[in-house]
Parts: C-alpha cells; sequence; structure tokens
C-alpha cells in the first residue's frame, strides 16, 4: 500500500464544510478518505466522476425573471387542478427522512 504523505490544502465555505463533514461523521468515513476516493475515481475514468452542469431550476427567486416565475407558478397550479401534488406533511416527512 503507498504511503499517504502528499497533503492538499483547499479553502471552503464554512459552511459547506460543516455539512458535509457532519454527513460524513454519520457514516464514519473521514474527510480525507473521500478525497482519495475522488482522486481514484478522476484518474481511472480520467474525468470528473459527476455530471458539473448549471441547475436545471433557478436556484433562487432572486435569479428569476418575471416570466420564468409566472411559468413556475403556472405548472404548480396546474399539477395542483390535476390532483397531481402531495400533502405538505409527506412532503417534510420525506424530506426529513432524507436528511436523517
Amino acid at each position: 500500500m503507498a504511503t499517504k504523505s502528499a497533503n492538499i490544502l483547499a479553502r471552503v465555505e464554512p459552511e459547506v464544510k460543516e455539512q458535509a463533514e457532519e454527513i460524513l461523521s454519520k457514516l464514519g468515513i473521514p474527510a480525507s478518505v473521500v478525497i482519495n476516493m475522488l482522486y481514484k475515481q478522476i484518474i481511472m475514468t480520467k474525468s470528473i466522476p459527476f455530471s458539473v452542469a448549471l441547475p436545471k431550476e433557478p436556484a433562487s427567486l432572486d435569479s428569476m425573471t418575471r416570466k420564468e416565475f409566472n411559468e413556475v407558478m403556472e405548472k404548480g397550479l396546474s399539477q395542483a387542478k390535476a390532483d397531481q401534488s402531495r400533502p405538505a406533511v409527506d412532503v417534510i416527512a420525506d424530506l426529513r427522512r432524507e436528511l436523517q
């Protein structure tokens, strides 16, 4: 097994670091192991092992045009009228399960 002696210094937003390390802690995986896994995947695939793309949906209301906002609202209204919605209680319960 190769000696793990190379160091990486990376600047990360404090909130991102905190949230990621909390998840990794729950999984019992040190950040250094995840970084090593990422580097090995980059070597094996000769690419970044995940898609790097802009989100399909705007990240916030501030980034939407009035037209985009109205389209999102119309879509939601249409889904509600067609009974293609779920109770908020169910959605919140699903989100809580995913975050645990």
